[in-house]
Formats: structure tokens, sequence, C-alpha cells
């Protein structure tokens, strides 16, 4: 089982505003909070948010070698396009919207969003909703 993902971010506040809205949304509880970063939590499994006086950059870059995206379940279609309305308020970007929901093809239904720095999250519709959701990769 994964114990826990840390992600470097450029700005504190603006990720916790999009993430921990997504994170939220989806079942995580707030698990750690400090100066530089917070951490949610679910199950074993806890998701790291630092802004290190380390960084290199200002914005990640999903189309450079390292992480591309995260992807998570969602239990329904209708879960998906609540989530997919209410994520621009939380500085959030759909990606691929002409070809929304099936940007992953059409044996796959979900939400690719963007945040302002960079990151990607993927919301699958679980197969069992009726609705197409095999893992894109």
């Amino acid at each position: 089982m994964l114990h826990h993902i840390e992600l470097w971010v450029p700005d504190l506040e603006r990720a916790v505003r999009s993430w921990g809205w997504l994170l939220e949304r989806l079942g995580y509880m707030p698990y750690q909070d400090w100066p530089d970063g917070r951490s949610w939590r679910l199950g074993e499994t806890y998701l790291v948010f630092e802004q290190s006086p380390a960084l290199t950059a200002d914005r990640h870059d999903r189309l450079r070698p390292g992480l591309n995206h995260l992807a998570f379940h969602v239990t329904s279609r209708a879960e998906l396009d609540i989530l997919v309305a209410e994520a621009p308020a939380y500085g959030w970007t759909l990606l691929f919207p002409d070809r929304h929901p099936h940007a992953g093809g059409t044996a796959h239904c979900a939400a690719y969003l963007e945040n302002a720095d960079g990151f990607e999250a993927e919301l699958v519709v679980r197969p069992d909703d009726g609705e197409p959701g095999e893992v894109s990769g």
C-alpha cells in the first residue's frame, strides 16, 4: 500500500485552496499542518503539499520527466459532473473540454483538471456506475 506522496508547490496557499477542496470532496481529511506544508489523509495513505525553500522553479510542468498527474476514483458520473462544475471556483481548469468526459477514450469516463501551478488531477468514474472507467495511464 502506498504510504504517502509529497508534492512541492510554489505557493502553499494556492495549493491548499485547489488541492484541499478537491481532496476533501473526495473524502480525504486534513492530517498535518505546519508553516510550509499541509497534508490530507484517506485510510493509511496521505498526500503532502509543501512549499520548500529548495524549489528550483515556480510552476510544475507535467510534460517533463516526473509526475504527470494524480488519478482518483469518483463514485458516479453525477459526482464527476458536480466536481467539474465546482472546480473553476477553486483554481482548476478542465483540460480537453471538447472531448470531455471521454478524453481518455470512449471506454474511459473521466475529467482531467489542471490547477494554476500546472498540476493535473484525473477524476475517474468507477466502472460500476454503468459508465466506462478503465485506467488510462
